[in-house]
């Protein structure tokens, strides 16, 4: 009892409402043939006290104590080896919760669960894995963290068929089909399947960037992007494309340069109905309608409409040329313009005349060639 007061309180039933009792916790309901009051027409079954409305009911319910080995939930279906096992189940299908965390106020109907919850607060991560060690706060999340190594996957989606091994992951996987999002940002209303991806969010707002680089120092809002950004140092490049077999480090530059072997460009300007291979293109070139320069240069005051813009432009004022070629040496200011460069290398032309089939390299030179048709 000493460490239930350390960690919760236990709420005591009311003796002013008589349903509030053991025994009418006992008493559950069984789609209205449980009575939590006995009258002269009660039925009361003499293993466990429960009260029915009718003898038909009772004797339906007998048949849980025919043997010590078949306990069944009236409720559920559930089968208990045990009656206490079953009587304390009981309970889940009650509304109660008597056991009160004294630090956030959360409740929970057994004692056990409290305990377990109360590491939450104190960091203790008691639960080891036998296979990797890792450690968890709580017994069900070790327990749903085991099915990784066993390959089990028991909790399995209606729609769609998918199996996960734990059912809070089937319950998030599920929001996919019903389309809800239900942990929306209080700064900008956009609304997110899973809670972890709202606080990774919520960080662009403060623009707080706990995850640094241990290379350059660089850091970053969510620890993916931190992950994406290791990839430059390790000088890995995993991902290849099928047209020309050049490598990138990251999925995402590889789909973004897929692009300039495409003709296709999807995203359309509403202003001027421009189109872009990139939507971050278009979003570069939206704000040229809105005419808003908040990024100043504090040497020259010249503004920018972009941070990215104004990042190299201040390589300007100090002459530094962090780009390299590593094939040739030459240094550059800009990283756009090293990928321009790298071409004369390669021999790679992405750009592509649609009138006469003539390639460029540089997608200037093909503006500037168009107007030889125009």
């Amino acid at each position: 009892m000493d460490l239930l007061v350390s960690v919760g309180h236990f709420v005591a039933p009311s003796k002013e409402n008589p349903q509030d009792s053991e025994i009418s916790v006992k008493g559950l309901r069984d789609k209205g043939n449980l009575m939590t009051n006995t009258t002269k027409n009660s039925h009361i079954c003499d293993v466990c006290n429960l009260v029915f409305s009718s003898k038909q009911s009772l004797l339906k319910h007998l048949q849980v104590h025919s043997t010590q080995q078949n306990c069944v939930c009236n409720e559920c279906g559930r089968i208990f080896s045990e009656r206490k096992n079953l009587l304390q189940h009981l309970r889940v299908h009650t509304v109660e919760k008597t056991f009160i965390c004294d630090v956030c106020g959360k409740s929970f109907k057994y004692l056990q669960s409290l305990k377990s919850h109360f590491h939450t607060h104190t960091k203790e991560k008691p639960y080891a894995c036998d296979v990797c060690s890792k450690t968890f706060a709580q017994v069900t999340n070790l327990k749903s963290h085991l099915r990784i190594h066993t390959k089990e996957k028991p909790y399995v989606c209606e729609v769609c068929s998918t199996a996960f091994n734990s059912k809070n992951s089937l319950k998030r996987h599920f929001r996919i089909h019903t389309k809800e999002r239900p942990f929306v940002c209080e700064v900008c209303g956009k609304a997110f399947v899973q809670s972890g991806n709202l606080k990774s969010h919520l960080l662009t707002h403060s623009k707080v960037k706990p995850h640094a680089c241990e290379v350059c120092s660089k850091t970053f809002s969510q620890r993916g992007h931190l992950k994406s950004h290791l990839l430059t140092h390790s000088k890995e490049k995993p991902h290849n494309g099928e047209v020309c077999s050049k490598t990138f480090a990251r999925s995402g530059d590889l789909k973004s340069h897929l692009v300039t072997h495409s003709t296709e460009k999807p995203y359309a300007c509403e202003v001027c109905s421009k189109t872009f291979a990139h939507i971050g293109h278009l979003k570069s070139h939206s704000l040229t309608h809105l005419k808003e320069k908040p990024y100043t240069c504090e040497v020259c005051s010249k503004t920018f409409a972009q941070s990215y813009y104004l990042k190299s432009h201040l390589l300007t004022h100090s002459k530094e040329k962090p780009h390299a070629c590593e094939v040739c040496g030459k240094t550059f200011i800009q990283r756009s313009i090293l990928t321009t460069h790298l071409r004369v290398h390669t021999k790679e032309k992405p750009y592509i005349c649609h009138v006469c089939g003539k390639a460029f390299s540089d997608r200037r030179n093909l503006k500037r060639h168009y107007r030889i048709h125009s």
